[in-house]
Parts: C-alpha cells; structure tokens; sequence
C-alpha cells in the first residue's frame, strides 16, 4: 500500500516540466515548488516529466536538480526520481562504491527484494555502471556472507504461495541438525535453504522449526555473526513481515543522538509506493508513536517536508 498522494486534478508532465524550470530559474532555487511537485507524482509521472524536461530544455533533470539542491534533500529527490529498479542498483551501487562501503545497506536492499525484482536490479545495474553487480560484491564481501549474497541473487527462485509442507518440515530438522543440534555449525545448509526457498517456503519452514525446536531467529543469533547473521535475518524477517522489518529499521535511523539520513532516506523512498501504509501502522503498534511524528522530530526544512511528503498523514 503506496502513502503517495497525487492531485486529483493533475497537470500535463508538460506543464510539471515548465514549471520546474521556471523554478530553477533566477536567483537561488525555489526549493518549495520543486517539492511540491515531485512528491506528488507516481514513478509513471516522474518519468514523464523527465522525459518532457529533456526534451524541451536539453538537459537532464537530475542534472538540474543535482545543481540546485544539497544535502539530505538532494540525495533522497535523486533516487526519488529514478524508478524502482532504477533506483535499488543506485542504491546498491552507492552502498559498493561510495567513500564508505555499507555492506549492510547492500545487503538490506537485495535480501528484501523478490527473485523478479532482483533480476532486473541485476540488469539495471550493468545498463547503468558498466559492471555487473555480482563482480563487485564477489570484490567486497568474504565468506558464507559472500556465498549467500551471490546464491541469492542468482537464483530465481518460485514466488507464489503453494508450499509442500513435508519438504518445509524437513528444511527445519535440517536446520536444527547444521546448527543447534551440533557443536560449530554447517553454514552451508543455512545458505542453501535461505537462498533456494521462495518467501512462502521459508515463513512456513520458521513456523515448523517454531513448533518443533523453538525460535529460528534465535538460532541464528546464537550460531551465525556479523554480516552473514544479518543477510539470514533481513530474509527470514522480509519473509515474515517486511513491514515490521522496516518499521524497525526506521527506528533504528532515528534512534538515540542524531539521525542516520542515509537509512531514513534509503526506506522512505523506497518503500513509499510499495508497502508504507503497513510500515506506519507496523511502526505505530510498535513504538506507540505515528512514524510521521519521529520523522518530523528528526528532520527540518525542505528536507522534512519531502519526507513528510512521501509518508502520508497520520492515519
């Protein structure tokens, strides 16, 4: 469920372009319009008047808009404006690439993502760096983290519902077997059924390691560490509920002193048309407060009515 509110009465892509211009144009920008307009329009729109854009003014708007804005706001309006895949092999790529490495950003973005969409992240990614992103984490990352992400990323894996409840039963016994039940653990079976299984194979492999042998979250804490515990617990807790997953992962941004922008601005926009409804109401039930108002408290000026923006009304 997408937060993004659209105007009933919408202007052509054509006027949007326009008068984006009109805003850039003079003395200083006016940072106002460009919010209002690019935060209330769906990634179809925003496509539209990136094409209008170029066309009468030869020039990219992400060219225009890398010029005229900064900071915060200017990191979150950029992917903002790219689509979907567009904007995750950004993502990934910034997490890869940048003066710091976040291989846990990277890990985030493509452990809670579906098979489809992780393929066409994957072919987004060449279009646009000229590398193929499975190159760059083979550079980066170590061990059964490594071995995850690349299985993971490279297996297309069945995204319907049907699950054989027998092979999920017995997913669990080898689960317990490779880790609680042993003394060290077989990291290669924990690699093998989170990276081959579909979402709903998974969930209900955790429902019977649940009734058999107690929580799989814990096991995972207790027998895997670092970036590969993180990597086995974003899918199984995507599985489970990505909702909850991101209200928790927005809480931690705006946790304790200051504000990690960067994970703010990684889920608000690119949750926003897919699933934010449901990570408010998460975010609500969890820490009594309406996301909206830990956003507000965190955040100020255009920055902040972006952000605002994007994640609806409280309700």
């Amino acid at each position: 469920m997408s937060t993004l509110s659209v105007p009933p009465n919408l202007h052509s892509p054509r006027q949007d372009a326009t008068d984006l211009y009109k805003a850039f144009k003079g003395f200083g920008c006016d940072t106002s319009t460009v919010v209002n307009i690019l935060a209330h329009r769906d990634a179809t729109q925003r496509s539209l008047i990136q094409q209008e854009y170029k066309s009468m003014y030869s020039e990219e708007l992400t060219t225009r808009l890398s010029k005229e804005l900064s900071g915060d706001l200017k990191r979150a309006m950029l992917l903002w404006i790219l689509d979907p895949a567009g904007r995750d092999a950004t993502l990934v790529r910034q997490a890869l690439s940048g003066d710091v490495i976040d291989l846990r950003a990277a890990t985030e973005v493509l452990c809670s993502r579906t098979p489809t969409q992780i393929q066409t992240i994957k072919q987004t990614y060449f279009a646009r760096f000229g590398v193929y992103m499975e190159n760059d984490i083979q550079y980066l990352t170590t061990d059964d983290h490594q071995k995850l992400l690349l299985s993971y990323i490279g297996i297309m894996r069945y995204e319907g519902p049907e699950v054989d409840p027998a092979m999920a039963e017995k997913d669990a016994k080898d689960l317990y077997k490779a880790g609680e039940k042993k003394l060290g653990t077989d990291e290669k079976v924990f690699v093998r059924i989170f990276s081959e299984r579909s979402s709903a194979h998974l969930a209900a492999v955790a429902a019977a390691y649940h009734n058999s042998y107690g929580s799989l979250e814990k096991a995972i804490k207790s027998e895997t560490s670092g970036l590969f515990e993180f990597a086995l617990l974003t899918i199984l807790r995507c599985t489970e509920n990505p909702a909850k997953y991101f209200a928790k992962v927005l809480r931690k941004a705006m946790k304790g002193l200051g504000t990690n922008d960067t994970m703010l601005v990684r889920v608000v926009v690119s949750r926003t048309e897919i699933d934010m409804q449901y990570i408010k109401a998460e975010y609500q039930k969890k820490y009594n407060k309406p996301l909206r108002e830990a956003i507000h408290s965190e955040t100020s000026g255009h920055y902040r009515t972006f952000l605002l923006s994007l994640v609806g009304a409280n309700h």
